[in-house]
C-alpha cells in the first residue's frame, strides 16, 4: 500500500489560526475516508524555521518542529498560512529562504490568504495566476507585476502552485486538494463531516459588493443600504430617489456618497443588483428573466452585460457552475 502523503504547514509568529486550522481539519477528516477506502491518506506536520513554540495572531501557542527535521523527508504538499501583518511576514528572510528550499522538493505548494505574499517573495508566483484576500489583491499586484492576480476567485490552481482567498477559503482549497488526490466523492464525504459546502469551485467570486458597502467608513449609509436591498426593483430607482431616502439633496448626496464609499450611487445600485441576482441564481430555480426583473434589471440582456463586465461570465453559465441543483443537498450533512 502507498505511504501517506506528507503535508507540511509552514508556521510563523503572527500567522492566522484559521488559516492553519481550517485546512488542517480537512486533512484530519480525510483520514476516516481514506482509511475506509484503503487509501494512503495524509500525515500532517507543523514546521517552522527554528522549531519550538510559535504564537498565532489570536494568541494561541503552537508547538512546531524545526525545518531541519524535514530535510530528509519526502514532502508531498507545503502549505503557507497568511497573516494580517504582511510586511513582517514578507521581510522574514529566513521564512522565504525556507520555502524556497522546500518548494522544489514538494509535489505542490499552496498558500492560504496572504500567504501568497510569501510565495511571491520566494519567486514561486512569477508568471503565474494567483489570488489572495480580496482586500490585498491590489497590493499583491502592485508589488509583483509579473503575477496575474485573480481577485474574483476562491482559489487558483496553476501548475504545482495553489493559492486561495481570504481565511475560510483555505477550507475550499484543502477540499480541492483532496479532490485532486482522491476524487470528488472523498471531498464530498469530508465536507459532510465538517458541515461545509463543497460546491464552491475556484472560479466563484470571493467578493461581496454588499459587504464592501458596509465598511466602517460607510456607516453613514447603512440604513440606506438596507433599504436599497429591499427596493432594487422599485420603478425609477435612481440617484434622486436614494438622495431623498437619505434626506439629502441629490448633488450633496452624490458627492458625499462617492467620497465615503469610493463608488458612485449609480455604480452602487448596479453592484447591489448584481449581488442580488447572483444569490438568486445560486439558491433558486427561478427563470433568469424573472431573476433579472426582481433584481431591478431592465431585462435579461442588461443583467448579462453586467455579469460579463464584473464576473466575465453569463448568468446562465454562472448558474450552471454555482447554482442550486438536485445534488446540492448531498453536499451538506
Amino acid at each position: 500500500m502507498p505511504r501517506p502523503k506528507e503535508v507540511l504547514f509552514l508556521c510563523f509568529d503572527g500567522m492566522g489560526l484559521l488559516d492553519l486550522s481550517g485546512p488542517l481539519s480537512v486533512f484530519w477528516a480525510a483520514g476516516a475516508y481514506t482509511k475506509n477506502a484503503s487509501a494512503p491518506g495524509y500525515n500532517t506536520h507543523l514546521g517552522s524555521v527554528a522549531g519550538g513554540e510559535i504564537t498565532t495572531a489570536e494568541g494561541v501557542v503552537l508547538q512546531t518542529m524545526a525545518a531541519v527535521e524535514f530535510a530528509e523527508k519526502e514532502i508531498d504538499t507545503v502549505i503557507v498560512p497568511g497573516a494580517m501583518d504582511v510586511t513582517t511576514m514578507i521581510t522574514n528572510v529566513r521564512l522565504t529562504e525556507w520555502l524556497r528550499y522546500f518548494a522544489p522538493r514538494a509535489r505542490r505548494v499552496a498558500s492560504v490568504c496572504s500567504g501568497a505574499f510569501v510565495l511571491a517573495e520566494a519567486g514561486l508566483l512569477e508568471g503565474r495566476r494567483a489570488v489572495t484576500h480580496w482586500a490585498m489583491c491590489e497590493e499583491l499586484s502592485e508589488r509583483h507585476k509579473n503575477i496575474s492576480v485573480q481577485p474574483d476567485s476562491i482559489f487558483v490552481h496553476d501548475g504545482k502552485i495553489w493559492t486561495s482567498a481570504g481565511v475560510s477559503a483555505g477550507i475550499d482549497l484543502a477540499l480541492a486538494l483532496v479532490d485532486n488526490d482522491y476524487g470528488r466523492d472523498a471531498a464530498i464525504d469530508i465536507a459532510r463531516q465538517l458541515v461545509v459546502y463543497i460546491r464552491r469551485p475556484g472560479g466563484q467570486s470571493q467578493f461581496s459588493g454588499i459587504l464592501n458597502a458596509q465598511t466602517a467608513q460607510s456607516t453613514t449609509f447603512d440604513k440606506l443600504h438596507v433599504w436599497l436591498q429591499g427596493n432594487l426593483a422599485k420603478p425609477g430607482l435612481n440617484v434622486e430617489m436614494l438622495a431623498s431616502q437619505a434626506g439629502m439633496s441629490p448633488r450633496n448626496f452624490a458627492r458625499v456618497y462617492k467620497a465615503t464609499t469610493k463608488r458612485t450611487p449609480a455604480k452602487a445600485i448596479e453592484m447591489f443588483r448584481l449581488e442580488a441576482s447572483r444569490r438568486l441564481l445560486e439558491e433558486t430555480s427561478d427563470p433568469i428573466d424573472k431573476i433579472a426583473r426582481s433584481s431591478g434589471f431592465t431585462d435579461e440582456e442588461q443583467m448579462r452585460v453586467v455579469f460579463h463586465r464584473h464576473l466575465a461570465v453569463s448568468p446562465r453559465d454562472y448558474r450552471s457552475r454555482f447554482g442550486a441543483n438536485p445534488h446540492t443537498a448531498a453536499t451538506l450533512l
